[in-house]
């Protein structure tokens, strides 16, 4: 069995469970003050040392927000590590908001399907798309970030918000197609960051209020690598948008096993079946290989392939059961050959895993077969508070945190 590695110069992205926890445990001696003071630096892709780079593997739970909390306040106070803690907790409220929204996404899914259908009668905007998303826009920091998304899959997160404003503002590039071009290059693509994030830079998440890329905050916190004096536009005003949303909606039910004897499937959202908690019989594991549609990077394909066997591996191990990698079509036949009235998953949020399940499950239940979905108790705790700002959000942390011991 191979396991694909995905090197960026200090940084490395070996697609297992056991290559996050091990760069957790490097990280974690920096996990507090030293992270609050040195967060915001982009040193650029050969010294990630002031960063967790963890991403990745929380992307697709080959490691869990709620064991990389406790590996941090076992070794520091909730006071000192508070920054990172608030950055682990962003992507469970991003998640936990646009869960509630199901609008917001499929809007922006539509949005970005009409930019892209616009293209073909808009030459001047075909053009300023393809400097940009060559790097071939003469503003050199911008151009250097799109040249290490490309190549390694990863951005600092300071340079995802700089690169989201200069796309915004100073090129003036539709910001669907700004989220559709990082998402498709990200190593961590995840839905709800993704288009939350680029949202909340365009002034659309919390209405009026956006983020300029300032050449004087880049060449501070680039360590005069980049100072793009003169060629950003400081002044934009933020967007709007003339669709209100719906209101926020209840979160969707996510109803367990009933059965004693079940076939499991796991999907890219979730590789971490060993702490399902699950009680009943597993006759059978099965993991959902979706095609990498929205994923041009061939190091995302190689991660995504990678984690998804890992997980599979390591679930077989676990409940000593065969395990093997499915695409979606064959789902059903494989429930039935395993003679299950039950299948079980984890729940996946907003994004195409949670689509393809939808079709999944009345597949399923056509036949006859019950598709249940485990939504982890971080997740059920967490995310009926993302129902405004993150900031307000951020009042539950301490709770949050007292939850998971």
């Amino acid at each position: 069995m191979t396991k694909t590695l995905i090197q960026g110069a200090s940084a490395s992205w070996t697609p297992t469970r056991s290559a996050g926890l091990a760069r957790l445990a490097a990280f974690l001696p920096r996990a507090g003050r030293a992270y609050a003071r040195d967060r915001n630096v982009d040193r650029g892709p050969a010294d990630r040392a002031n960063v967790s780079a963890l991403s990745p593997w929380i992307r697709r739970r080959l490691i869990t927000e709620e064991e990389v909390l406790r590996a941090v306040l076992d070794r520091h106070t909730p006071q000192d590590a508070a920054m990172f803690i608030q950055e682990i907790f962003w992507r469970t409220y991003w998640k936990g908001w646009l869960e509630r929204r199901a609008d917001i996404f499929a809007r922006f899914e539509a949005d970005r399907l009409a930019c892209l259908s616009d293209l073909s009668a808009d030459e001047d905007l075909r053009t300023r798309l393809s400097a940009a998303s060559e790097g071939r826009t003469g503003i050199d920091c911008f151009d250097e970030w799109v040249g290490e998304l490309l190549r390694y899959g990863w951005l600092h997160n300071h340079a995802r918000m700089w690169f989201a404003s200069i796309w915004i503002f100073t090129l003036r590039l539709p910001w669907q197609l700004g989220a559709g071009f990082m998402f498709s290059h990200l190593l961590d693509a995840d839905p709800a960051s993704n288009t939350l994030s680029w949202r909340w830079v365009a002034g659309l998440h919390t209405r009026g209020k956006h983020y300029l890329a300032r050449a004087d905050n880049i060449a501070l916190n680039t360590l005069g690598r980049f100072h793009p004096a003169g060629q950003l536009d400081e002044r934009a005003l933020p967007l709007s948008e003339t669709v209100s949303g719906a209101p926020a909606r209840r979160l969707p039910p996510a109803k367990g096993p009933e059965e004693r004897r079940l076939a499991l499937l796991l999907h890219e959202d979730d590789l971490h079946a060993e702490s399902l908690g699950l009680t009943a019989d597993v006759t059978a594991i099965a993991g959902l290989r979706l095609p990498h549609a929205g994923q041009a990077c061939a190091p995302c394909s190689r991660f995504a392939d990678g984690a998804l066997e890992d997980g599979l591996m390591r679930a077989g191990d676990h409940y000593s059961v065969p395990a093997e990698a499915l695409d979606p079509g064959m789902i059903v036949s494989w429930a039935r050959a395993c003679g299950v009235r039950e299948v079980v998953t984890a729940y996946a949020p907003i994004g195409r895993t949670a689509s393809t399940l939808g079709q999944i499950r009345d597949e399923l239940a056509r036949a006859g077969i019950r598709l249940a979905q485990i939504r982890r108790p971080f997740d059920e705790r967490a995310w009926p508070h993302a129902d405004a700002g993150f900031f307000r959000f951020r009042e539950r942390i301490p709770e949050l945190l007292a939850a998971i011991g």
